[in-house]
């Protein structure tokens, strides 16, 4: 029995596609729907006088504090949707490596399914960009939902 969808947003419409399909199944499942977004910590380098010589940086509290506020205020609005119609919705802003956090959640929260959008990528541009659906599909302790997008 599905009670739990994880459903991992990154801020493109690409990713969005999957919000209509979720409202269809999730309200006759009677399923939480857990929205995720995964950001990094950016690290950086600064150019100093001498160019072969970088000195690494860290962003300031305030500005990592920032991303995750923007990060929530993007699920606060993806969710509105949802919420709107009734669904129960939980949103997650998580820092990490984005295949490997949406696993991780998956299996630490008990989710069901998880359902995510790919940008249909073949041969070459699959092997050059990666694929964090891919990776996603090889690991992921649940089943996995791919929906393509509209063309």
């Amino acid at each position: 029995m599905i009670k739990k969808i994880l459903v991992p947003l990154d801020g493109s419409k690409l990713a969005e596609c999957v919000l209509p399909f979720v409202l269809d199944i999730a309200p006759g499942l009677g399923a939480e729907v857990i929205l995720v977004t995964v950001t990094n910590r950016t690290q950086g380098f600064w150019p100093f006088e001498d160019a072969s010589q970088p000195k690494e940086i860290r962003l300031e509290p305030q500005a990592v504090c920032s991303m995750e506020e923007q990060a929530g205020q993007y699920l606060n609005t993806a969710a509105k949707g949802l919420e709107d119609k009734g669904v129960k919705v939980s949103k997650e802003v998580i820092c990490g490596k984005t295949a490997q956090e949406i696993i991780f959640y998956a299996k630490d929260n008990q989710c069901d399914l998880i359902v995510i959008s790919t940008h249909g990528r073949s041969g070459l541009g699959k092997i050059t960009h990666g694929s964090i659906t891919a990776k996603i599909l090889q690991s992921a302790p649940v089943p996995v939902a791919v929906i393509r997008p509209p063309r």
